[in-house]
Formats: structure tokens, sequence, C-alpha cells
């Protein structure tokens, strides 16, 4: 099996909630439906665009490499490696928010102060052990470089939503 597909749908899932975070918090209007389903599909445009660049390591390493077979394997290796730090991550983020969603109010706010907002924070950390996973499962360095720059594109979504478009909310006065 190929990891390339599970992977690829956590990586756009997380630039889409990336995207939402960018925008999360800038906006008072009660009904802001509408906002955040852009925002969530600009962090799954911006991340869309960035995952090409593991896809295109991926592909260059394949292409350079003495022997095809076994370079793919290890990637295959490599990147099941990644895909079971992430999928345990991705558990406790759902885990979280069906709490947030299916929990009264006061259950619900405290489900997203202890799962959420550790979770958002723990991120960069999640991807960490997801390039160790990929290196220690056989995948080699190769795997590793295709993890890291993977881990750098979902890690880019999010500033780079902000600044292209939210970066100036926050300095925006009315009248002005």
């Amino acid at each position: 099996m190929t990891p390339a597909l599970p992977l690829a749908v956590l990586g756009l899932v997380d630039a889409a909630f990336s995207g939402f975070r960018a925008y999360a918090g800038r906006d008072a209007r009660i009904r802001k439906h509408r906002a955040v389903v852009r925002s969530a599909l600009r962090g799954l445009a911006v991340g869309a665009v960035l995952l090409l660049a593991p896809a295109l390591t991926a592909g260059g390493v394949l292409l350079t490499a003495a022997d095809r077979a076994r370079t793919y394997a290890a990637l295959a290796d490599g990147g099941i490696g990644y895909l079971l730090p992430l999928a345990l991550y991705a558990a406790a983020v759902l885990l979280s928010l069906a709490a947030y969603f299916i929990l009264p109010f006061r259950a619900s706010t405290l489900a997203m102060v202890i799962g959420l907002g550790p979770l958002t924070l723990l991120r960069p950390l999640a991807v960490g052990i997801a390039c160790l996973g990929a290196l220690a499962d056989g995948g080699g360095r190769a795997s590793l470089l295709v993890g890291a720059v993977a881990g750098a594109a979902v890690l880019c979504v999010e500033p780079i939503v902000h600044r292209r478009w939210y970066a100036d909310v926050l300095h925006h006065r009315p009248g002005q």
C-alpha cells in the first residue's frame, strides 16, 4: 500500500484547518459562516500548492535513484512511518472536535481548552515525530527529506494565509 493518498488527504484537511485558524478571532460578526468557509478554502488552496513540494521532491528522489524499485519501497516504508504518528495526532484532534460539537456548552468549552488548544501547539512536534517515524520505519534519508519538505509545507500554510489575507485586519481602524 502506498501511503501517498492518506498523507495527501491529511495534509489537505490540515491546510483547511490552518486557513480557519489564520482567520479565527479576527471577526466579531455573529453570522460569519461564509467567512469561515472562505478562510478554510484559502487554506486548502495554499496547502494544495505547497503540498506539490514534497510530491516533486519524491519524484526527484525517484528519478535520480540508482535503484528506483528499492527507492520506491523505501519511500513507501518511510511514508507509512510518517503516517502513523500523524494518524494518531489526527485521531486526537477528531476526538476533541467531536467532544466540542457533542457535549454541552461548558464541557465543549473545556474540550476546546484542554484538547484543541494544546493539540494546535503540538502540531510541529507531531510533524517532527512523523519525520523520525519515516526514518525509523526503514525509509532512510530519502524519506526523511520528503517528510521534512512535507512537514515544512503544512506548517507554512497558516502563516501564509494569515499574511496574505488577514494580517491587515488587526491594524484596520474604522473610518480609515
